[in-house]
């Protein structure tokens, strides 16, 4: 069917009228309508679910590659949104990061090596405690 010239600019004038919204009512209702869509699987299918990467926390000091590129220390290629953290002085596989020790570790290593050597104990002065007394009753001072 044709359409005379008068419907044709009648037709292209009311497209260009903003829409008007649709009532509180009409709202509501299609609200209702969404949502007893959702709570009824209608609708698109689900897409697959994935475990996305950043829900996992990352370990202290690391972060996701912002683009690929290479460690520094096993010359190995990393992919962009791989976990990495600092080797040397660039970026690397958190493996090929020399450990570090906690200040409790770093003491005890410290401690364990003045043992070894025998360093230990040897410029302390011996105790003015004397068996049986309390430090109050103990030798005066020297």
């Amino acid at each position: 069917m044709g359409q005379t010239p008068a419907q044709k600019a009648a037709k292209a004038t009311r497209g260009q009228q903003p829409k008007k919204r649709p009532g509180k009512a009409q709202r509501e209702a299609s609200l209702r309508a969404q949502a007893a869509k959702k709570k009824a699987g209608g609708g698109k299918p689900a897409a697959k679910k994935t475990v996305a990467k950043k829900s996992v926390p990352l370990p202290r000091g690391s972060v996701r590659a912002a683009y690929p590129g290479t460690c520094p220390a096993c010359f190995k290629d990393y992919a962009k949104g791989e976990v990495i953290t600092k080797v040397t002085d660039r970026w690397g596989h958190p493996g090929c990061a020399p450990r570090q020790m906690s200040a409790a570790e770093r003491k005890f290593a410290r401690n364990k090596a003045r043992i070894e050597s025998g360093e230990t104990f040897r410029g302390q002065k011996p105790s003015d405690w004397r068996l049986g007394s309390s430090p109050s009753s103990t030798r005066p001072a020297r």
